[in-house]
């Protein structure tokens, strides 16, 4: 079986080879979950920062947007954020990956990533 990861010199140069690996960067449901916590909070400090005017509400916003996606990466998916690397693209993925959750077509983008679903849990026995 094949690493999907790229080697350290190797370098992605669009943004449609860049998703995949995206995705497979986050293949663990709990990575996605932390991610989505901290995009939720990103999105209320943005609001927050519009509706004050104080714009020390985007700092924290971006605070608290990337550190729980980094607890994710650091303990459960144990690779480096592609944020280290790729910046713009991984914040714009990030937005890609939190608005396909909520609109129900991640699963198809997981797929076609060749991110492989974990599998269900076995349904207790009827009596």
């Amino acid at each position: 079986m094949s690493d999907n990861r790229i080697q350290p010199d190797e370098r992605l140069r669009t943004y449609a080879e860049f998703w995949p690996f995206y995705l497979r960067e986050h293949a663990k449901p709990v990575t996605r979950a932390w991610h989505y916590l901290g995009t939720s909070i990103g999105l209320a400090c943005l609001i927050t920062a519009i509706v004050t005017g104080n714009l020390y509400w985007l700092l924290a916003g971006l605070v608290s947007g990337y550190g729980p996606a980094w607890i994710g990466h650091f303990f459960f998916e144990k690779n480096k954020p592609a944020s280290f690397r790729y910046p713009l693209w991984s914040f714009i993925s990030d937005f890609r990956m939190y608005f396909a959750f909520l609109g129900g077509s991640l699963g198809r983008e997981l797929a076609k990533a060749g991110v492989v679903a974990p599998p269900a849990a076995a349904a207790p026995a009827q009596q």
